[in-house]
Order: C-alpha cells, then sequence, then structure tokens
C-alpha cells in the first residue's frame, strides 16, 4: 500500500509493513520463477536488460538475488 514503505537518504534500513512484504516476496519469488523457466512465459532478454538497468544482464544472479531477498522479507534465510 502506497505510504507503507520508508527509504532515507542515508545508510538505514527501509521498513514495511508486514501486509507489503508478504506480497513483495510474492512477486519476487514469482519474478525468479519467470527468469528461470523456459518458454512463452519466460522474462525475454529485453525484459531481462530493463530489470538489470544497465548493468550487464543475469539471468541466475537476478533470480538468486529475487529469492533471496524474498526469504529475507518472509524472515528466514535462502
Amino acid at each position: 500500500m502506497p505510504g507503507s514503505l520508508t527509504i532515507s537518504h542515508h545508510e538505514a534500513a527501509a521498513s514495511l509493513d508486514h501486509t507489503d512484504a508478504v506480497r513483495l516476496a510474492a512477486v519476487l519469488d514469482e519474478l525468479a520463477y519467470l527468469l528461470g523457466i523456459p518458454g512463452p512465459n519466460r522474462i525475454n532478454d529485453t525484459q531481462l536488460a530493463a530489470l538489470c538497468e544497465g548493468r550487464a544482464p543475469d539471468r541466475a544472479e537476478l533470480a538468486r538475488w529475487s529469492r533471496g531477498l524474498a526469504a529475507e522479507l518472509r524472515g528466514r534465510r535462502p
């Protein structure tokens, strides 16, 4: 929900309300899944490049990052 995320401009942790954290974790898990599957539903190379924002696209690294962050949001380690 709008307003449930707080991010400052310095080295401080961001905070999410629980409901949004659960929802974001589900989105990140789905992203990891769509990065890894074969076939037409897979995130394509153009989409991957956009998600990597100018960095060298690395499908496996982005999937690992997504799964790891989802696990952290759920309160457990990947």
